[in-house]
This record gives C-alpha cells, sequence and structure tokens, in this order.
C-alpha cells in the first residue's frame, strides 16, 4: 500500500514498543526442485537469516547480522549446526507423521515456529511454541500450564508423549520466556541503526472509478507496528470500512491500506471524513482530509475515450477472433476431434538446538 498528501496534526499517546524474534523451520516431502528444508529468523519481522539443506550454511540477510557472525564465531557456528541438525531432526518427524497418518504418497509440509514478544517499556515477554502439518495447526506449547496443546485428534499421541517430557518442557519456558529476551536484545543492538529507525510514510488517496470505495494509501514506513482508520467528526470508523494488512515493500519498509465506502455519503459530507495514519514511536498522527481534489484515479470517463482507435481495436479483435475459430474448426477436423492435453502436477539456545520428543 502506499503514498500521498499529509496533514501532521494532532499529537498520539505513545504506546508500548514491542519486539519480537521469530524462527520458522519447514520440512517438505514430495516437493520437487525445492530443498527439503528451510529456516528463517526474524527480527521486528525483519528477515535476518536463512538456511537450507542445498547448501546447508546459514547465509546473514542483514548487514548487521553479518558483523554478529564476524564477531561472535560460536553465533555462527551454533546457526551452521543447526542448519544441519535440524534438517534431519525434522525429516525424521515428518517421516513419523506420515507412518501415524497413513500417507505413503504425495506432498506434506512439515513445520515449527517459535519464538517470543518483549514490550521494552513493560519487560513483558510472550513466548510462543507452535507446529503445523499441511498448513493446519498440530500441537502447540503452553506457557501458563507447561503442556502441550493438540487441536487436533492426531495429534493427541504427541500430546501424551511430549507431556511427560518434564525436562524439554522446562527448558522450552526457559527459552520463550527468559534466553529469547537476551537474543531480542543482542539483535536489536547489532541492528538498532535499521531496527531501531522511525520512517513516516507517504499517504495517498486512491480511487478506481467515481463509485468505488476511497483506499486511503500508507508506503514506506517503518516500522510494521502501525495503525490506520477512517473517522468522521473525529470519531473512528468501523461500518463502510474494510482494512487491508500490512505487507512488506522491496526495501525493507512496509505498507498498508484502508477503504472507505462512500456510497452514502453525501458530497456535502465528505469535509467530515479524514484518514488517521499512526505509527508507533511516532510523536504525531498523519491526518489526510477526504478531498476529491487530491484522489489519485486512473479512471478515464468514456467521453473521453477517442472513437476512432477504440472502433479501429474492436474491428481488429473480430477479425482476430475469426482467424482463431477458423483455426480450430480445420484443426479439429484434421485431428478427428480434440483431444485434451496430458498434464503432471508436476548464539545461543533455541528450542530447535534440544531435540524435541518423537512424534510417535
Amino acid at each position: 500500500m502506499k503514498d500521498f498528501m499529509l496533514l501532521l496534526l494532532f499529537c498520539h499517546v505513545a504506546s508500548p514498543v514491542k519486539h519480537s524474534l521469530k524462527f520458522f523451520f519447514t520440512t517438505s516431502s514430495g516437493v520437487k526442485n525445492f530443498p527439503d528444508f528451510v529456516a528463517v529468523g526474524l527480527v521486528d519481522e525483519v528477515l535476518m537469516g536463512y538456511c537450507d539443506s542445498i547448501s546447508k550454511i546459514p547465509e546473514a540477510k542483514q548487514d548487521w547480522a553479518k558483523k554478529l557472525g564476524d564477531d561472535d564465531p560460536q553465533h555462527l557456528e551454533w546457526c551452521t549446526q543447526q542448519c544441519l541438525l535440524n534438517q534431519y531432526e525434522y525429516k525424521a518427524d515428518i517421516d513419523i507423521l506420515k507412518q501415524q497418518l497413513n500417507q505413503t504418497e504425495g506432498v506434506h509440509i512439515f513445520q515449527k515456529m517459535d519464538g517470543c514478544e518483549w514490550d521494552d517499556e513493560t519487560g513483558e515477554v510472550n513466548g510462543f511454541a507452535q507446529f503445523g502439518y499441511d498448513g493446519e495447526d498440530f500441537i502447540a506449547f503452553d506457557l501458563k500450564t507447561l503442556t502441550w496443546i493438540a487441536p487436533k485428534p492426531q495429534a493427541v499421541i504427541t500430546k501424551h508423549k511430549w507431556d511427560r517430557d518434564r525436562a524439554n518442557n522446562e527448558w522450552y519456558n526457559y527459552y520463550l520466556t527468559q534466553h529469547c529476551t537476551e537474543l531480542v536484545k543482542k539483535y536489536l543492538d547489532y541492528g538498532k541503526s535499521s531496527l531501531l529507525r522511525t520512517e513516516l510514510p507517504s499517504v495517498f488517496l486512491l480511487q478506481k472509478t467515481p463509485y468505488s470505495p476511497v483506499s486511503c494509501h500508507a508506503t514506506g514506513f517503518y516500522p510494521h507496528r502501525a495503525e490506520m482508520f477512517w473517522r468522521k467528526d473525529g470519531e473512528e470508523l468501523h461500518e463502510d470500512v474494510e482494512h487491508g494488512e500490512i505487507l512488506p515493500n522491496h526495501d525493507g519498509s512496509f505498507q498498508m491500506s484502508v477503504d472507505l465506502n462512500l456510497s452514502s455519503v453525501t458530497p456535502e459530507d465528505w469535509r467530515r471524513y479524514e484518514c488517521v495514519f499512526h505509527l508507533s514511536g511516532a510523536k504525531n498522527d498523519i491526518v489526510t482530509k477526504l478531498d476529491k481534489a487530491v484522489i489519485r484515479t486512473n479512471w478515464v470517463s468514456p467521453s473521453e475515450f477517442p472513437a476512432g482507435p477504440v472502433i479501429g481495436g474492436v474491428v481488429g479483435l473480430l477479425l482476430l477472433l475469426a482467424v482463431c475459430i477458423t483455426g480450430v474448426f480445420i484443426w479439429r477436423r484434421r485431428d478427428n476431434g480434440f483431444r485434451p492435453a496430458n498434464s503432471s502436477d508436476s548464539s545461543s539456545s533455541d528450542p530447535s538446538s534440544v531435540k524435541d520428543a518423537a512424534l510417535n
């Protein structure tokens, strides 16, 4: 989502800033031309490092992460070991699941996500560790009870076995509530020039046609902790409003949008509406008044189309269609009917440093 006219008006009370560290591990079976193991690490939703079963060597994706590896060879060595060890561990897990679910062939995906969120003002920490299989939740760790939650009947066997492994569950508790926070602080210290920066976006009002919703579009902001909404007469609107997701840009910044349906709004009432963008850590909000003069659109009135080129284009398309139909007719006669073509489908410790209990 992207940019336009901004009015910096009222102050917004600063909210606590939450930082996150997430590790994603993906093991696949039956996927051609793709690594059967991939692992990535993200700090505040920014890709920090990557490894897979083909290269077997972790790759830093940020300059500060490369410097961390240079300054701390033990951390780099740990990352290398995890890249090698985890692929064998999760390969065994997916084989166990396939056998447990009586799956002998086909494409199957086994995933794990773990990490934590840390509030730099209150110190509150929320840890998480969960597994998924074939796109659905399979089992997750409950920090309150130090037991596992099985949302699917197929995971009950695994739950009971993992619940009995108290040592491993205590380790998860330590990592997710304490050590993960230490890692977050370390990564933020090395990457503070980029991870702790604040960049306000450009904000635009966009509309496809005069009858379409008006989209308030913000792009180029950082960090991703932001919210945007429409309000009328100073009050936030909840009806006739559709919020989009926060999406990444290629340069590491983010974009988002929120649409307002104007079908029941009279032109005289437009001045009562405004779009508000709030970025966590920023002193001021960006307020954009609803004004037809500043709306960007690619829509062109039919009366503005040149008649000659349009008519010529239509005639050309009709001639091309006639040729195509004739060609198909001739082909069908020569081949004695249509036959469909064949097709084929073609630093420190982390939960992964302690081998998870067998799935079965």
